[in-house]
Order: structure tokens, then sequence, then C-alpha cells
């Protein structure tokens, strides 16, 4: 009896076995693969005077398509959509309509991307690329504008996600969406609740080179302000480098401190005016950063301020660059200031215009750098290839806004124009055709320099909520502007404003190939199967027929075993 007993229980422990193995595979019911993993980069999150912009989710976990399928259910669907085969118009209908989607994800083309390292920005663009750029720009302003309740992701081209695009192109074309029940491919970023951004920080960097001051003269210097803004704003924050805006302006200030750093060194060749660089932040929200820096200043300071030179925006030209001014061009220092660039920019085969926009003083909206100058009754101008001043939040170094679509001649032209123009004002050398920084002497325009702060520029995203006051690329700044300034300053303040940011702008993408349903049951009904022939085998073979029997026969009653 005691034998027959442990027989069962034996028997019993292995039919416990085999029924956690089951369990086992229930678990794993919805069988996947890992087909590839990517970074990808997500929609700014921010509010504008309290109204939400941009995604306001993050937590990604669906199933891809490769199109809007009409009249589908897609709250569950994530949309793949590479930018070089967008529709503008129906993408900003479908944001509009406040259509369900359980996510966005745009492929951006490899050629914008930063790690396209053999792009040195060429300058000559074909038809295609002045088109992918427009259509960048357009998309870009179509998303930042929007409230959007579902996640948004950016991510680049490359074979492994072109070969799960190809294969979910191939599933939607047999009109067979995926779901749970058909399978195909799920897209899972697994990201923490975007939190907000408590009192962002923005930094101004100021250098400092001193004339040269005769011995007696109590009169203070007149001084000349070179200022470029170094932040960026964008669809994306960690994909706003801004090769162009405001790279460009940042590198020819640079160069331009080096350039009068060699010239102020010699007490023989120091000019009689102070030269004030200043690199500023808080561009793209309203010049805010310019706007403390200059209260920084004292009366004595800014009243010594001969003119301000602001750089935005100067390495896409071909032929033409524009001077924005807020005085009349009648106004005597304003007509002096651009006579002096004309005249240098006809001798380097340039073309300089004029343009000039009066200042509201009763709206705070500022469309130019320039504008907080005059503001403080300052004459001050921007150098830039704009002809016409963008709205807030647009041309501030977004996705459009790469080294791939950079001129790099066109910035060193345009160094020479400002920094050859800045020298004869400040020598007394208008009307003289003399070349301070010839291409062949000591002083001239270093390209390997310039290359070397594009590089950086072109990798290094800016947008200033996001970079603490200790920001390797702001270290970096001030210690540049340090080796070619007597005296550099740096100011931390508090982004003012209306705006807010919400932090988690990068993510990893895994996506999974998955198994249907369908084929996930009849996998656990072979297996169940095989299990329970394997089973019976084992115990007929070893124990007999009798004994498996035994498993499925009822058991006497209580009554029985009494009697």
């Amino acid at each position: 009896m005691a034998t027959r007993k442990g027989r069962e229980g034996e028997m019993l422990e292995s039919v416990y076995s085999v029924i956690a193995l089951v369990f086992v595979l229930v678990a794993c019911v919805e069988l996947c693969d890992a087909a590839t993993v990517v970074d990808v980069y997500r929609l700014i999150q921010y509010d504008l005077a309290g109204v939400p912009f941009g995604s306001r989710l993050a937590n990604l976990n669906h199933h891809a398509a490769s199109g809007f399928a009409p009249a589908a259910d897609l709250s569950r669907t994530v949309v793949i959509v590479p930018v070089r085969d967008i529709n503008i118009t129906f993408i900003g209908d479908y944001i509009t309509q406040k259509q369900p989607l359980g996510g966005l994800l745009f492929l951006l083309p490899r050629m914008i991307s930063s790690e396209n390292g053999d792009d040195m920005g060429r300058g000559d663009q074909t038809f295609e690329e002045k088109l992918m750029r427009n259509m960048l720009g357009e998309l870009e302003q179509l998303l930042i504008h929007a409230s959007i309740p579902y996640p948004v992701y950016f991510a680049f081209e490359d074979d492994n996600i072109d070969d799960v695009l190809t294969d979910i192109k191939r599933n939607d074309a047999t009109s067979q969406p995926a779901t749970a029940t058909t399978g195909g491919y799920k897209l899972v970023v697994s990201a923490p609740e975007p939190k907000k951004i408590v009192s962002p920080t923005i930094t101004n960097i100021q250098g400092w080179l001193p004339g040269l001051k005769v011995d007696g003269d109590a009169n203070q210097l007149p001084t000349i302000a070179i200022v470029a803004s170094y932040d960026t704003f964008g669809a994306a924050p960690a994909l706003s480098v801004g090769s162009d805006s405001n790279g460009s302006g940042v590198v020819a200030l640079l160069e331009i401190a080096r350039l009068f750093s060699l010239l102020y060194s010699n007490p023989k060749t120091r000019g009689r005016y102070n030269l004030l660089f200043g690199l500023t932040s808080g561009g793209p929200y309203n010049y805010n950063g310019t706007h403390k820096w200059l209260r920084s200043f004292d009366q004595r300071l800014r009243e010594s301020i001969d003119y301000a030179i602001c750089l935005n925006s100067i390495g896409s030209w071909d032929n033409e660059l524009w001077i924005h001014v807020s005085k009349p061009p009648e106004n005597a220092y304003i007509k002096q200031m651009f006579e002096g660039f004309a005249e240098v920019a006809e001798e380097l085969g340039l073309k300089v215009g004029l343009k000039h926009k009066k200042i509201n003083i009763s709206n705070p909206r500022v469309a130019w750098e320039h504008e907080q100058f005059s503001r403080l009754r300052v004459t001050a101008a921007t150098l830039s290839e704009l002809s016409v001043a963008p709205e807030l939040l647009e041309r501030t170094g977004g996705l459009s806004d790469s080294r791939h679509f950079l001129n790099e001649a066109a910035i060193i032209r345009s160094i020479k124009l400002v920094a050859e123009s800045l020298a004869r004002h400040i020598y007394g050398h208008e009307g003289k055709n003399i070349q301070i920084f010839a291409d062949d002497s000591s002083l001239a325009v270093n390209p390997s320099y310039i290359q070397s702060w594009l590089h950086l520029l072109s990798r290094t995203p800016r947008v200033a909520p996001f970079c603490s006051k200790n920001d390797p690329f702001i270290l970096a700044l001030k210690k540049e502007l340090a080796d070619h300034t007597v005296e550099v300053n740096v100011q931390h303040e508090v982004l003012d404003g209306m705006f807010t940011f919400y932090d988690s702008t990068k993510a990893r993408l895994n996506i999974y190939q998955v198994a249907s349903v369908t084929f996930d049951l009849l996998l656990l009904l072979v297996l169940g199967s095989y299990l329970i022939v394997l089973f019976s085998f084992l115990v007929i073979t070893t124990r007999g027929l009798d004994d498996l029997i035994s498993l499925f026969r009822r058991p006497p009653s209580r009554k029985l075993k009494t009697a």
C-alpha cells in the first residue's frame, strides 16, 4: 500500500511539472523577436502662457503601420512616416482634426545626421536637397505649434529600420493592419512621465579687449560690441544643433575675437576702441539673455558703445547679406556704418543691403537681437542672410539647420567682411583700399579654426532650458573666449517669460517582431499534445498501463472506504 502511494506521489509530481511547463508557455503566448533597437528623439513638449504645445506623452507600446489606413482605428497604432515621402497637408489636417493615433515616428534622412562626418557643408545644394530642407522646416513649424496628445518621435533612416519598414509595408499591402491578432511589429519606448524643468537657466558669456589709452587722457574710450546668440530651439531638442542659426554667428565671433586679439596683443597695433564680445543665450525666446545682459551694464559702459553688430545666420547665403537696423538709414551713425560695410563688400565682390524696421516700444516682441540694444538707445545692427525677420520660434536652429546645408565659404566671406569693416573703422582707414586681414598675411582668416568649431557646434544641441550652468559646451565657449580676450565674465540668469519646458528628449526604441495569437494558440496546442503523449509514453514504459489509467480513474467514494 505504501509503495502504491509512493508511486502515485511521484506521478502527481510529474503531472505538476508538466502543468507548470504549460503555464510558462501560456505566459509566453505573445512570442516576440527583437528586430532592432534605435535611438529616437522626442518632439519638444512646452507650454506657452499656459497653453500646451508639442508632444504630451513619452511612453510608447503599440503595433506599427506604414500609413494612415482609411476608416481604420489607429488609436493603438504607431504610424512610421519617412520625411522624404511625407504629405505635409495630410499630416497637418490629421493633427489639427485631433484624429486618434497611438503615436508617430518620423524617419529623417541620413544626410542631416550629425554623425554624417563626411559632409563638410559644400553649399552647392541640389534641387532635391533644397526641397527637403523646406519640407523639414515646414514640418517643424507644424509640430511645434500643435498640441499632440500622443508620443511623437524622430529617428534617422538606417538599413535596419528600412528593412523593418519594408516588411511593414508588405504586411499593410495585404490589408491586414498589425494587431495582437494578426501579429506584425511592435514599437516600445519605456520612458518616465515628462516632468517640468524648474527655473531653467540661461548663460551669457562676455569677453573684453581694452583699447589703447593715451597717458593723461581722462575720457573713456569708445566701445564696439560684437554679439551672437548661441542657443537653439527646434522640434527635437536633442537634434537642434543650429549649424547656421546661429552656429555660423558663434564661429564668426570667435574668429573675429582671435584676429583682433593678435592686433591688440601689440601696443603698436592696438586700436583706440574697446572691443566687447558677447555670446548670449535665450535668443529664440525674444532674446531674453541679451536683454538681461544689457540691463547688467552700468550706464557709463552702455553710453560708451559706439555701435553693436549682431551676427545671425550668415552661413547659407550666395552673394548678398543684409544689415537690419532700427534707426532710419539717414541717421549719421547708421549711414557711416553701412557705407563702411558696403565699401568692403564691394572690394570682396559681395553685396550688402540695408533693411530698416522701426521698433514698437509698446510691443515686447523683438524680431532681431539688435532691437534689444535699440530699446536702450544704443546704435546697433544685425548682419544676416535673412532679408525678412523670422517669426517667433522660426529659424532657430532646428531640424533643417544641419551642417549639410551650410556653406563654409560663405562664413569665411562674412568674417572677412565684418573684421575688415571693423578694423577700418577702428584705425580710421575708411575709404582706403587696405586689407588688414589679407589672405597671405599672419592675420589671415583661419579655415581650419572655423571648421573645427563648426564641427563641434554641428554636433552639439544647445536648447537653453536643457543646458546646465556647467554644461561642457558652455565651459568650452568660456575657455575659448578667455584665450582671445583679457577679461571674461559669465552671467547666469533664470529664463523669463511665458515658457515652461518638460524633460525626456531622447530614448531608445525597441522594435519587436510579434507573432499572431492564432500562431501562438496553434503552437501551444502542438506543444501540449506532444507533452501529453510524451508523459503517457513515459508512464506506460516505466510503470505500466494500469498506473496511467489509475491517474484518470475516479477515486472510490468515502462510503466504500468505510465498508
